[in-house]
């Protein structure tokens, strides 16, 4: 833990020099807050010096889970002694909204704050993309053997690929090609007429999926075809599994893409998607076909990938295309990306197991395998999928009711949870694109901080921790 957060002062650090460049108040924000995460940094650092390096796999989620709370403690310093955020409740939700690379956002105003909070905000969401844990394991080889127990933690999907059999080295091969696609993005976005500033801020939520912009309008604000497509290209590639990209890109095994089923799923859920709300729009509103194209394209990669970038307010889209999207947020893209939600490996399992279960009823004494990628996956990584999705619709149905208890109505409530779960960002009604989340109930962002962190960690990481028998010594 100290390690993590003596990193996070050095994150602070860049902030704070954006601050001392662009001259703006917030920089003796930064540096008090750079001074109680040192300052906390050291009591755990000392506390635990000399201890054994190796630890359990229970450690791995005590640890996980706690790198993500503290991190985003430390993160809302800033906003808080800037003074640009007023309160507790809004400072960590917005924070553990970057840290989780959700993007859902209680500031009405984001042009109102100066360049090293604006910075902040699309930070957080980079380093919290891939991963805290993650980041450390790729930079710090003190983890050591428990480099596995942290990786299994905090990854994403039912099954974790490395592409080296050391954890470290995989890590840092993930990591690389991560900060290679936000420098190629920042470059494309520069020289497409998008300001420095604001190219590195997109190209750090893009690579993400977070989608936290530094203007309120989002991308719509830049009023350019270009940049939308060059958006759009990124949060496709971010919502890829990074093994894959891995394989793909620097080892130029190009059919290993095809042959993948999960890249299949996502990429044809994307096309239909996309070819129904275009299809909606051009009969709805008529007018330019590949203005209603590039529309639909866009929302249905962003909302898919949890990015969560607006090139256009789909509530004004209708309802029809909401549940479309809705759909989509549930969804997800792939596993060992930046994105959230189920993921299409889990859907692809489950709706395999479904047919399956249909040929059983005409041939009951068959065996019908489920292949994954021209594999047949194992009984247990079935148990796990279907646990999964299960656990995912009880948590799901369960916060939609105390939303609404709370005071939330129908729709709003549902699209709360959904977004917040699948860590997308915008929702639906009053929490829509074109608004923000600050006028839902204070117990409300508690809850959805949670849920935020608990989509980002695939629930088990976190509900683990409040079952007894996790505390339990064997």
């Amino acid at each position: 833990m100290g390690i993590l957060l003596y990193i996070q002062v050095g994150f602070l650090l860049l902030c704070a020099l954006i601050s001392l460049y662009y001259k703006e108040s917030d920089l003796v924000a930064f540096l008090i807050s750079m001074a109680i995460c040192a300052g906390v940094a050291s009591l755990f650092f000392y506390a635990g010096k000399g201890t054994k390096r190796s630890f359990s796999r229970r450690d791995g989620y005590i640890i996980v889970a706690t790198a993500w709370i503290v991190s985003s403690i430390m993160g809302m310093n800033p906003y808080l002694i800037s003074g640009y955020i007023d309160n507790v409740s809004d400072a960590f939700f917005e924070t553990i909204s970057g840290f989780t690379s959700t993007g859902a956002s209680i500031l009405d105003n984001v042009e109102s704050f100066p360049h090293g909070l604006l910075f902040w905000r699309s930070l957080t969401q980079w380093i919290g993309g891939l991963g805290i844990v993650f980041f450390t394991i790729a930079v710090l080889p003190i983890i050591g053997t428990g480099g596995v127990k942290l990786f299994a933690a905090e990854a994403t999907g039912p099954t974790h690929d490395k592409v080296h059999p050391r954890i470290g080295v995989t890590a840092k091969w993930i990591w690389m090609i991560y900060v290679g696609m936000t420098v190629a993005q920042t470059v494309l976005l520069h020289f497409s007429g998008m300001g420095l500033f604001d190219s590195v801020c997109h190209a750090l939520a893009t690579c993400s999926t977070g989608g936290f912009s530094t203007k309120q309008e989002s991308i719509s604000f830049f009023h350019s075809a270009r940049i939308e497509y060059i958006t759009i290209i990124f949060m496709f590639l971010s919502g890829v599994n990074y093994t894959l990209l891995y394989t793909t890109l620097l080892k130029l095994r190009i059919k290993k893409l095809f042959y993948n089923t999960e890249f299949r799923w996502y990429f044809s859920i994307v096309v239909l998607a996309t070819m129904g709300i275009t299809l909606g729009l051009f009969l709805s509103e008529g007018g330019n076909l590949e203005g209603s194209f590039r529309r639909s394209l866009f929302q249905v990669v962003s909302i898919q990938t949890s990015t969560g970038f607006m090139s256009d307010d789909y509530m004004l889209w209708g309802p029809s295309l909401w549940m479309i999207l809705s759909l989509l947020m549930i969804i997800g893209s792939c596993a060992g990306s930046t994105s959230g939600g189920i993921k299409c490996i889990r859907f692809a399992i489950m709706c395999k197991v479904a047919h399956n279960q249909f040929r059983r009823i005409i041939h009951p004494n068959a065996i019908f395998p489920v292949r994954i990628s021209r594999q047949v996956i194992p009984e247990s990584t079935k148990t796990i999928v279907l646990a999964f999705i299960s656990t995912y619709l009880i948590v799901m149905f369960a916060s939609w009711l105390i939303l609404m208890i709370l005071g939330m109505n129908f729709t709003e409530a549902y699209g709360v949870v959904i977004s917040c779960l699948g860590n997308t960002g915008p929702a639906l009604g009053s929490c829509g694109p074109a608004y923000s989340y600050s006028g839902i109930p204070v117990a409300a962002k508690w809850i959805c901080s949670f849920l935020m962190l608990a989509g980002r960690l695939e629930l088990f990481t976190i509900l683990i921790l409040f079952m007894p028998s996790f505390w339990k010594k064997l």
